[in-house]
């Protein structure tokens, strides 16, 4: 069995029903369902032994102490964490008690349970935290993509409180021996991502007939990672990656951020015509840019290829057009969140 954090969220969802598809290894999964959890992510295991979820909080260190001790993971993969920036910038307190003291309580846990296993159990206990590239800062246009050994440089209170949170990992597996693995990933897409992002966000604004909002001038740079390949490299690494290393995840696709819209309204040009025959393109709107904002991310995951032999099967065109599909098909799923009545499982 496996411990996953925050495995009703986009990533974690994601990569449960990903890790069920490729194992019959259990996943017993500790989320607190805050906004940006949903069940309704993870309805089709719904009834299947394999997958016990538990609703809690990473910083409830008895509750997680208990979970160890009965259920005997042998690792844990911590994705539990608030991660969008603009409620970060607006409401900051919650990014630190979630991502670092979160962290902090879990890492106390999972040291006190590696202590107590016995020999070959302990030697082959893993903890995988998952983090960002944002830790790192700010590229210059022409300058190389972010590479393991950068130094960190975050920008906005919730990149800060990753990279606190990276730093307490790394301290754990220095100080204390805890046998962690580190991954900084670029910006997923995908099934299941909560539309206050991007690429969920212009789609369901889009179908609406409502402005799609860029900031500034749109020239922002992103590395775009599918989330089901970011789910296969994290197969990977658990299997395989050294521990105490930390391996950067990337999707090999740099895009400016209305390169991306633009993509996107092609995209549903194609799939879901406008009934006035017009382009979504004309929703466009550029609009004031928020405090802080990185300018360019991108990511070398030549580590991980030499490691793993891991490499992205979608490039963005493709992986775009698989999430474009996903959300036209998965209506009721959208219209869900949209309406609040997603939160009514969280009651079940």
């Amino acid at each position: 069995m496996i411990l996953v954090t925050g495995g009703a969220g986009f990533i974690g969802a994601n990569f449960v029903l990903d890790w069920l598809s490729h194992s019959d290894e259990s996943v017993l999964n500790l989320d607190k369902l805050t906004y940006a959890g949903n069940l309704g992510n993870l309805l089709a295991l719904r009834g299947r032994p394999e997958h016990l979820f538990v609703r809690g909080d990473i910083g409830d260190r008895a509750l997680v102490a208990n979970l160890l001790r009965s259920h005997r993971p042998r690792a844990i993969v911590h994705f539990a964490a608030e991660s969008h920036v603009d409620r970060s910038i607006d409401g900051p307190e919650d990014f630190i008690r979630t991502n670092v003291l979160g962290t902090f309580q879990l890492l106390e846990a999972a040291r006190a349970y590696h202590a107590q296993l016995p020999g070959q159990e302990r030697d082959a206990f893993r903890f995988l935290h998952i983090s960002t590239d944002e830790v790192y800062g700010s590229l210059e246009d022409d300058g190389p993509p972010f590479r393991e050994t950068d130094r960190y440089a975050p920008n906005s209170p919730y990149s800060a409180s990753k990279a606190a949170s990276d730093h307490l990992v790394r301290a754990y597996h220095a100080t204390y021996g805890l046998p962690v693995l580190t991954t900084n990933c670029s910006n997923n897409y995908g099934p299941f991502q909560f539309p206050e992002k991007l690429i969920p966000l212009c789609i369901e604004r889009a179908l609406a007939n409502q402005p799609l909002p860029v900031y500034g001038d749109g020239r922002q740079v992103r590395d775009w990672l599918y989330v089901k390949d970011h789910c296969a490299a994290l197969r990977q690494v658990l299997a395989t990656g050294k521990v105490g290393e930390v391996y950067n995840i990337g999707g090999n696709s740099e895009r400016t951020n209305i390169d991306v819209v633009q993509t996107l309204c092609g995209m549903l040009d194609a799939l879901h015509p406008r009934a006035d025959g017009k382009s979504y393109g004309m929703q466009v709107r550029f609009v004031a840019d928020r405090p802080g904002h990185d300018r360019r991310y991108a990511i070398d995951a030549d580590k991980l290829a030499r490691a793993t032999g891991w490499e992205p099967a979608e490039n963005f065109d493709t992986g775009l057009r698989k999430t474009v599909q996903w959300y036209l098909d998965n209506r009721a799923w959208v219209g869900s969140v949209a309406d609040g009545s997603y939160r009514r499982l969280h009651r079940l």
